[in-house]
């Protein structure tokens, strides 16, 4: 038998803090060996293959997983020490939260990688607002859990904080009721795609611009005027909106307008359509249209329909086949009205004649 000193070397090991010592040597050596196979498989293999999953993966729990294997085997070493009841109590609560840690890594690999498949698939922002969104969400939730779980292990009854999350879980629904509402909203928005960044709408209130930002509380809209309106999206998804740019970009342009009576509707009809064909940009189907609406007070009133291919010309073409039909119809000596009246006055005879004639 060999000795050490004036111990054998078998007593030696059976020491209670030599094994402890050896019992963490042997799995910090196993971490660091874990480490080093990982980064190996993540600079030659993961890079080959399709998906981005493992890259994720390993990438993001390395560190996790090396923390778990050394504190296992520190719990592992107290274990066999059988002291330090407290320090066992601190090894449990370090590894439920590298535990949750490495879940909560897991988590991020598999958002991602759905994330980037869903960017390939769609043109939407889904992918921008959703995903840090969920990221956030679960990290807080992984806090929870975490706190929870501490708690439990130094024994520590969580009854009361459980009822008090539900107390204020209630409470915060409450006074949050329109942000939860805007959030909900925006995350409805987005999934439904009912606009898009660059999409002109008219909202229910009769305001129209361009959308110009989706974000998870409130669209922006940017007017006419220059103006840039923030709706909240809780009175977005609750609305009715007419989106100009569905199902394609094309519009059709409606200019109001009015001749005296006694005009022949057929030449009406056919000198503003003929100045409807001259104008550059208007398309040559759906065909453009005038429609004899109502014989008004003093006036007959027409209507003029034409499709332009995009709606950002709306304006500029209504202004544009105004100015020259008017010239047209004035050319040809169809007349435009204005509003008259005409009175009629009866001349009443005197009654009597003066007293005394």
């Amino acid at each position: 038998m060999l000795w050490v000193g004036t111990l054998p070397y078998g007593s030696f090991l059976t020491q209670p803090y030599v094994f402890g010592v050896l019992v963490i040597l042997s799995f910090a050596l196993i971490a660091h060996i874990f480490f080093w196979l990982s980064f190996l498989y993540l600079k030659f293999i993961a890079k080959k293959t399709e998906t981005m999953f493992d890259d994720l993966f390993i990438e993001k729990t390395r560190r996790p997983v090396y923390c778990l294997l050394v504190m296992y085997g520190f719990k592992l070493a107290l274990l066999h020490v059988n002291l330090f009841y407290w320090a066992l109590d601190v090894t449990n609560s370090l590894l439920a939260i590298f535990f949750l840690f490495f879940l909560s890594r897991f988590l991020d690999s598999v958002v991602q990688t759905w994330g980037y498949r869903l960017a390939l698939k769609t043109e939407t922002r889904i992918d921008e607002v959703l995903l840090p969104l969920l990221h956030r969400v679960t990290k807080v939730i992984f806090v929870i859990i975490g706190f929870l779980w501490i708690l439990h292990i130094w024994q520590i009854d969580i009854t009361p904080y459980l009822a008090g999350v539900g107390i204020s879980g209630i409470i915060l629904g409450l006074a949050l009721q329109d942000s939860l509402k805007n959030l909900l909203g925006g995350v409805s928005l987005l999934i439904d795609g009912t606009y898009h960044i660059g999409d002109k709408v008219r909202l229910e209130s009769g305001d129209i611009g361009t959308i110009v930002d989706i974000g998870l509380r409130s669209t922006k809209m940017l007017t006419f005027d220059n103006e840039v309106m923030f709706v909240p999206n809780g009175y977005m998804a609750n609305s009715r909106i007419r989106n100009y740019a569905r199902p394609d970009t094309k519009v059709r342009v409606k200019v109001p307008f009015s001749v005296e009576y006694g005009s022949d509707p057929a030449k009406v009809r056919r000198v503003v359509l003929d100045m409807v064909s001259k104008i550059p940009g208007i398309l040559k189907e759906p065909v453009a249209q005038v429609q004899f609406m109502e014989m008004a007070d003093f006036a007959l009133k027409f209507r003029l329909t034409f499709w332009i291919p995009h709606w950002d010309q709306e304006h500029g073409k209504k202004v544009e086949a105004t100015e020259k039909m008017y010239a047209a119809l004035n050319k040809t000596g169809i007349k435009i009205p204005f509003p008259t009246r005409t009175l009629y006055l009866k001349k009443e005879e005197k009654a009597s004649k003066r007293k005394g004639k």
